[in-house]
């Protein structure tokens, strides 16, 4: 397993640095921002990207937006900053999910375990059906978006519309229910995985208005329509 891990503390970085390489993972890391940056434009690909908020030079923000402009790789947060609107804001720049400072490092192996299970389950159906994806008949429509079913992917107007492992798992749970009324609690409960790792209900709003904001362009019917007070249905 690549791993980027964007951290100013040159304590946790390398603490981190060993555990990984235990585990037998291959680490690249950078101090601040600009740095992290640099490594980004190179194009090198990774399995994961971990992230801290605040950096010397700007925030883990920034360089979040940036690797989401290119790739889905999955990000992590580590942050000092347990407050709702820094978990928000890390969630709405495309982070996958967060980790507390100070965290367990087997904490921290878990969380990354369980975004990379997410990720590869739709790695694997996306190579299973890609010998001819134009002839899958498990091809979806959703507004004047398309969802593959075999493939893992998502396109508008032929162009993919890169979705986080979360993103596409809620996306195909609204699929599978469209036309019906989802209770929070009935999506949280499909969210759950085998290893019991979910998405919770303070963090559900935020995946929606992503996955809208990745579905839907301004003066379109919304797909996902919010029913007050209960949950949300697909149209």
């Amino acid at each position: 397993m690549n791993v980027f891990v964007v951290e100013d503390d040159p304590i946790i970085i390398e603490g981190l640095t060993i555990a990984l390489q235990q585990e037998g993972s291959t680490v690249k890391s950078a101090s601040c921002m600009a740095q992290a940056l640099k490594t980004i434009s190179e194009g090198v690909p990774y399995d994961i990207c971990l992230l801290d908020v605040m950096l010397p030079d700007g925030d883990g923000y920034q360089v979040c937006k940036a690797i989401r402009e290119k790739s889905s790789v999955p990000i992590l947060f580590l942050t000092a900053c347990d407050d709702e609107v820094h978990t928000v804001l890390a969630l709405e720049q495309g982070a996958d999910d967060y980790v507390n400072k100070p965290f367990r490092i087997r904490e921290l192996m878990a969380r990354m375990n369980a975004i990379l299970r997410r990720s590869k389950a739709s790695g694997d159906a996306s190579q299973n059906g890609s010998a001819e994806p134009e002839k899958s008949p498990d091809i979806i429509t959703v507004g004047r978006n398309e969802v593959n079913i075999m493939t893992g992917k998502v396109f508008r107007g032929g162009e993919e519309i890169f979705l986080s492992a979360v993103e596409y798992r809620l996306l195909l749970t609204f699929v599978r229910s469209k036309g019906q009324l989802l209770t929070r609690q009935q999506i949280l409960n499909d969210m759950w995985d085998s290893a019991g790792d979910y998405v919770n209900d303070n963090t559900l709003t935020v995946y929606v208005k992503r996955l809208r904001k990745k579905l839907e362009e301004e003066g379109e019917e919304p797909l996902i329509q919010t029913v007050r007070g209960i949950g949300y249905r697909m149209m």
